[in-house]
């Protein structure tokens, strides 16, 4: 049986919730199908997306990464802002900012080198801090994509506080009608100050 996995910073209830009361009006202005937005519950930092992975391939992975996380000293970010990828005209990924320090680069830099040494393909698109709140529909129109700027362009998002990161997880990903249900599978410590 392969697991749909992931390794992820994972954000406590509270942000999560405070994220989704933020945005909550633009959520209501962008209703599905124009955007599929992504419940409060599942709100993380993706370090690096494994795709189909056996579970002993996945304790593997778990076991060397545990060695090379507990290098790496616990650091806070901040959250805040409002995007899009590849950018508001053509908005595919709509994301909430991060302000990190460069130690959390250097754990996702640690994490892909870790993946790839055991068989994992590297990330081609370069690294870029931020939780997708929301995904537009693949065969969006002309209009709708500009309903979509401007809602994005009208959204304030200030800050929403800070997040100490102690650990990072490895979840596996079940998807099913209602939505992909997230099960954390590991949870891998950083070095405490």
């Amino acid at each position: 049986m392969m697991l749909r996995s992931f390794i992820a910073i994972e954000l406590p209830a509270d942000l999560q919730d405070t994220i989704y009361a933020s945005t909550s009006g633009l959520q209501e202005s962008l209703p599905k199908p124009l955007v599929r937005w992504v419940p409060p519950k599942n709100l993380h930092l993706t370090l690096k997306f494994l795709g189909d992975v056996s579970p002993a391939n996945l304790e593997q992975l778990a076991e060397a990464l545990m060695v090379e996380t507990a290098k790496h000293e616990t650091f806070s970010i901040s959250v805040g802002g409002l995007g899009a990828f590849p950018n508001s005209r053509r908005a595919r990924v709509i994301w909430i900012g991060m302000d990190a320090p460069a130690s959390l680069g250097t754990l996702q830099h640690c994490v892909e080198s870790v993946a790839e040494r055991l068989g994992y393909p590297p990330e081609e698109r370069p690294f870029s801090a931020h939780l997708t709140i929301g995904r537009t529909g693949q065969n969006c129109s002309a209009s709708e994509l500009a309903k979509i700027r401007s809602e994005l362009d009208a959204c304030r998002v200030g800050s929403l506080g800070s997040v100490r990161v102690e650990a990072i997880q490895i979840f596996k990903s079940d998807l099913n009608p209602a939505g992909s249900v997230y099960t954390r599978l590991y949870s891998l410590a950083l070095k405490s100050l």
